[in-house]
């Protein structure tokens, strides 16, 4: 699979995209005025502590306090299970006032503050160091067993003969650390060890509410986190750009340095490769299929739905096939959609209802497949009784949409408006209100055009019986600047 890496970068924002056999696959948004925070280290202070909740208020310097659970501030058994949630009472953990080290592991979405943790976590090439932890992990997706015990094996070897009881750090062996040698592995550790060295000196004279660590810009994460030994080319369009990737690879990424290449070229390196029309297909709920069948989705605060229909796929040999087909087709769309669109958190998946459970488990597999490549950590159950996927994807950032968008001032996020029916009764509604609160002459009504229109045309019979009843004339002025449910009833 032809996969490449473009990095879009101007003073105000940077993009990347990453294309696999010409499509893109992912695309992530980064703005100067409004960087990510996520693995930035903060030297916090707890601004309020919810023994309610089992969760606290952290200031770290940013417009709303950030929240940390109590899961977060005590350890985890052996199995990894925050067993401690809820037999240490988070008063007992942490006090209003106290300082703390932490980490942000999610970025401010919506309305909420960041999310925090004080299992703190740098990341390098092929491992995360993990202060004040003695464990040894290895990424799940590294599935050979002969490998992980190899992998394992070095690390153990490695810490024994480097062992500094200062330092007390473990490890994780990330994804792309398959297959890497021994001489790799220890230039990484005495890399995130010096890194440590560094940040406890700038913790110990740093002041509270200030920020002790900085993950890096979006384009040196691509290059740290999402090239690997299949991208074939990492293309970049700003001459100052690649040159810093060019210094960085040849630091932390030595193997990846021959594929990164400056383009030069007239044209828009995002147009060349159509990511701009497809990041403009991402912003749109419906999906269309190549079957003539669509996808619907629908993006809430709690979860993202997304819905299948067969739209103009009509089959070739009966109902049950022809569904099973859209659905295959819609489980390969959706894997791609969801990385696209950095969609996270809860997601249910309406398939169209199958009948054989065969296809049920080969639609589940094909999703399953189809997930395999996603960065973010995903976990998908079975179909329900009601036919319906349920599965999570870890969100760490905004997804494209509301990086991009902001909630329509019309319809505020609703997704639709009152017909001018609607509104003109509202506006009958109003009048009658004001005739019997006030004594005036006449009324002036302002509103937009196509209400205006409506109550001209339309709904004019009603406008008569309405000034008879009353008594007094109304008149209609028509405003260009309205909303299609913005009116006024000015008393004459």
């Amino acid at each position: 699979m032809a996969e490449e890496i473009l990095i879009n970068f101007t003073p105000m924002e940077t993009r990347v995209a990453v294309v696999e056999n010409g499509m893109p696959q992912e695309i992530y948004v980064e703005r100067a005025s409004r960087r990510g925070i996520v693995g930035n280290i903060y030297k916090g202070r707890v601004a309020r502590v919810l023994p309610g909740m089992q969760a606290a208020f952290v200031d770290i310097g940013l417009e709303r306090a950030a929240f940390i659970p109590v899961d977060e501030l005590v350890g985890v058994d052996a199995n990894g299970n925050h067993a401690n949630r809820t037999t240490v009472p988070i008063a007992q953990v942490i006090r209003e006032g106290e300082t703390l080290l932490v980490q942000v592991t999610k970025d401010p979405i919506g309305s909420k503050g960041a999310r925090l943790t004080t299992h703190l976590s740098i990341p390098s090439r092929y491992l995360v160091l993990m202060p004040k932890n003695d464990h040894i992990g290895i990424s799940q997706r590294i599935d050979d067993t002969d490998e992980r015990d190899r992998l394992k094996g070095i690390m153990e070897a490695l810490l024994s003969e480097n062992d500094q009881a200062d330092d007390n750090c473990g490890f994780i062996l990330r994804t792309v650390a398959e297959s890497v040698t021994e001489n790799e592995l220890r230039s990484d550790i005495d890399f995130l060890r010096r890194l440590w060295r560094n940040l406890q000196q700038k913790i110990e004279s740093a002041s509270v509410t200030s920020i002790v660590y900085e993950d890096l810009p979006l384009h040196m994460r691509a290059l740290r986190d999402m090239a690997h030994s299949g991208v074939e080319r990492i293309r970049i369009d700003s001459r100052e750009t690649y040159q810093s990737a060019l210094e960085f690879a040849q630091v932390l990424v030595p193997e990846i340095v021959d594929k990164i290449e400056y383009y030069p070229g007239e044209r828009p390196l995002f147009d060349m490769f159509n990511v701009e029309e497809e990041m403009q297909k991402a912003l749109g709920r419906k999906v269309e299929l190549k079957s003539g069948g669509y996808l619907i989705f629908d993006q809430t605060e709690a979860m993202t739905t997304v819905d299948i229909n067969t739209g103009g796929f009509v089959g070739h040999r009966n109902l049950e096939e022809t569904i099973f087909k859209t659905n295959l087709e819609a489980a390969t769309a959706i894997g791609r959609q969801l990385r696209l669109r950095n969609l996270g958190g809860i997601i249910i998946i309406d398939f169209i209802d199958m009948i054989d459970p065969d296809h049920q488990r080969q639609v589940q597999r094909t999703l399953d497949r189809v997930l395999e490549k996603d960065h973010a950590k995903c976990k998908v159950t079975g179909v329900s009784e009601l036919g319906l996927i349920e599965m999570t994807r870890k969100r760490t950032r905004e997804s494209l949409e509301h990086v991009l968008c902001e909630s329509c001032p019309v319809c505020q996020g609703r997704g639709s408006v009152k017909t001018p029916e609607t509104v003109s009764y509202e506006i009958f509604r109003e009048i009658l209100r004001q005739h019997r609160a006030y004594d005036t002459e006449s009324y002036l009504l302002l509103a937009a055009t196509s209400v205006v229109n409506y109550l001209m045309d339309e709904a004019s019979d009603h406008v008569a019986e309405l000034e008879a009843f009353i008594g007094k004339t109304i008149r209609f002025q028509s405003e260009t600047q309205y909303s299609p449910e913005q009116f006024d009833v000015v008393l004459r």
